[in-house]
């Protein structure tokens, strides 16, 4: 039995914890919930209160949250060098990514897309204080590329490049060229296509029943 079991969802953020695995190439097994009743049911609650997806279990050890798993997966697996060494100058840029595009990054893109109000009345109390100022910080991480760490592609790649992929697929997103660019070279990855074939054919599974 594996001892990485990966509760996930294909229309989910469990979309980044897969496309990790499959670049730390370790084995692990995966068990679908559909929303609704199998991601409130009293056992999955017992593993996240939350009732959401994605979350992990690494044999007694629980894990939720996209940022979290990502980041315990890199330290743990720390041979396959997916996170920079912890005295290194670039762990502070790997940290100060992750938790950017976690924090100030989804607020301000879940902003946009169901059009909350953000604005100068209220921008100082809210993480992602306004709209632009996030996108153009978040332009800032790659402009010393090729990765958010140099030269080294890390942990923190996969999910900030996951949530600039669906903010350019679904126009949270400005479609500028350091965005494209970052996000098509992290798509042609070998890792993240398998990942993707894999979690598409899930969905195809799920959607014919």
């Amino acid at each position: 039995m594996h001892e990485l079991t990966l509760y996930t969802n294909p229309n989910s953020r469990g979309r980044i914890v897969r496309w990790l695995l499959e670049e730390l190439g370790v084995p692990y097994q995966v068990k679908l919930l559909q929303y609704g009743g199998e991601m409130k049911s009293a056992d999955f609650l017992a593993l996240n209160p939350m009732g959401k997806v994605p979350a992990l279990t690494h044999g007694n050890v629980v894990v939720t949250e996209a940022a979290a798993i990502c980041a315990y997966l890199a330290d743990h697996f720390a041979e396959k060098q997916l996170a920079p060494d912890p005295q290194s100058p670039e762990r502070a840029a790997y940290y100060r990514w992750l938790f950017f595009v976690a924090g100030p990054l989804e607020m301000a893109t879940s902003a946009k897309a169901y059009d909350w109000r953000i604005d100068a009345d209220n921008a100082p109390a809210v993480g992602s204080g306004f709209y632009q100022d996030t996108i153009n910080t978040l332009e800032t991480a790659l402009a010393n590329g090729p990765y958010l760490c140099g030269e080294q592609f890390t942990a923190a790649d996969v999910y900030v490049g996951s949530h600039i992929m669906w903010g350019l697929m679904f126009k949270t997103i400005e479609p500028r060229p350091v965005f494209t660019e970052y996000t098509a070279k992290l798509g042609a990855r070998a890792a993240a296509i398998r990942a993707n074939e894999l979690d598409d054919a899930l969905l195809e599974k799920t959607s014919q029943g």
